[in-house]
């Protein structure tokens, strides 16, 4: 019972997977910065799925360094029901 409670655990919020989703459809899986109204996205979100391994860092802006931009890992794809296209 306790291995099913850590499973429902590893779930990505409503927001997680509204974030994680984006990264399906763009080159290399990029992540976005912003919603789809142009508000920008969390950082509690994405430093939430940095630390589950669903997205990794993929590049810094030098312009906006505090700004994380990340990519969709193979965890990201596996928890979204995703498969990596080739």
């Amino acid at each position: 019972m306790a291995e099913q409670a850590t499973i429902g655990a590893t779930r990505p919020s409503a927001a997680q997977r509204r974030y994680l989703e984006r990264g399906l459809k763009q080159p290399g899986g990029k992540l976005p910065l912003f919603d789809h109204n142009g508000q920008r996205i969390k950082d509690q979100t994405i430093k939430s799925c940095l630390s589950h391994g669903w997205c990794e860092p993929w590049h810094r802006n030098p312009i906006k360094p505090d700004w994380l931009v990340c990519k969709l890992t193979e965890e990201g794809r596996a928890v979204l029901g995703k498969r990596a296209v080739c």
